[in-house]
């Protein structure tokens, strides 16, 4: 089955690349709402399975946050063979994102490059969709933005943290895009310190007794050594559950050709694997492998997911990979990740995280 979604999106995708891609994207969360990708679920294979916060992932591999912005579709991408799903980014209040065109491939590079703007549906919207669903049958983070005009930051992801601390299995803050104006600035050690401590007050008090989900930070790419080391300890004095790591970047590498490269915004896929595994290695390293890292940025294949988790990633996610391939990637990367871990003798994903960040 795994085949023939791959082959199928292959065989389309002559078609999808003359579609603009926010369209595109589109029809295809449209195609599986109305059941029209459907795949059967895939063995699940030990090696890959994870346990973390008490959670039981039957693969380490996730969707990241920009597929399934407003919950849609969380269900059917759990069915297309990813581990998990994480949902938003979401905004208290609906909005429209920035102006059109936002969305760019650079299909010669493998890469995307967007500037969407936190488009949301809004909290009420998504809460509907999740209030729904079967907790059983998937993990289902919620990727928590804030509103364009909104000067309190904080207050925009206290509202998404008591709105979603039943819903979620996991929270995440996302203060890294960089198509918000300010947004980046939140991650300053200062700022960021009272942001996590009003987040985890908030994200309590939405639980009505049940254990809290964990809390998440997203970071960026772009970030300085001092930045990256005042992270670190923010995020473990904090006592937050994890990292995300990392959005997308506002570099440009030389070495893309595509037409789009000027265009503005954040740049995800094929030229993001080296810059966000460089800083995930880093920040294994500045949080001692205390903290559990999600690994994105440019996985393509089992063999990206493999680096990531070697460089300290207990879990891993993509996206602009989906672009090209399909969702079939998951399966794909999932099988190729199997063996590679048997070949190099782990037993479980866990035994591989951080063994390639030097000490």
């Amino acid at each position: 089955m795994f085949s023939s979604c791959f082959d199928s999106y292959r065989l389309m995708w002559p078609l999808v690349r003359l579609l603009d891609p926010e369209t595109a994207h589109g029809l295809a969360v449209r195609a599986l709402e109305m059941g029209l990708m459907p795949c059967a679920a895939s063995q699940v294979d030990p090696v890959l399975r994870v346990h973390l916060w008490g959670l039981d992932f039957p693969n380490p591999v996730g969707l990241a946050a920009g597929f399934d912005k407003d919950a849609r579709v969380y269900a059917q991408m759990l069915a297309q063979g990813f581990g998990f799903v994480e949902v938003g980014s979401i905004t208290p209040q609906s909005q429209p994102g920035n102006d059109k065109p936002r969305l760019f491939r650079l299909e010669a590079d493998g890469a995307v490059i967007n500037r969407m703007g936190f488009n949301s549906e809004g909290h009420k919207a998504s809460m509907m969709r999740l209030q729904s669903r079967h907790r059983s049958r998937g993990i289902v983070g919620v990727n928590l933005g804030k509103n364009k005009l909104t000067e309190d930051a904080a207050a925009d992801y206290e509202i998404g943290a008591r709105n979603f601390a039943a819903l979620a299995d996991y929270v995440v803050i996302n203060v890294s895009s960089p198509n918000t104006p300010g947004l980046r600035a939140l991650q300053g050690p200062e700022v960021l310190r009272e942001l996590l401590r009003r987040t985890q007050a908030a994200l309590s008090d939405g639980c009505s007794g049940k254990n809290r989900p964990p809390l998440l930070l997203k970071i960026a790419p772009d970030l300085t050594d001092a930045d990256k080391a005042d992270i670190a300890h923010v995020a473990l004095e904090s006592k937050i559950d994890g990292l995300i790591v990392t959005n997308t970047t506002i570099e440009r590498p030389a070495s893309l050709t595509s037409a789009h490269k000027g265009e503005t915004g954040g740049l995800s896929g094929r030229p993001l694997f080296a810059p966000s595994t460089r800083v995930l290695g880093e920040m294994y390293r500045a949080t001692g492998g205390k903290l559990p890292l999600i690994g994105v940025g440019g996985i393509e294949d089992g063999r990206g997911a493999y680096e990531k988790i070697l460089a300290g990633a207990s879990l891993v996610q993509l996206y602009s990979a989906m672009v090209y391939q399909g969702p079939g990637v998951a399966r794909r990367v999932n099988r190729e990740l199997a063996e590679i871990l048997k070949a190099d003798g782990f037993a479980c994903v866990s035994d591989a995280v951080g063994k390639g960040v030097k000490a």
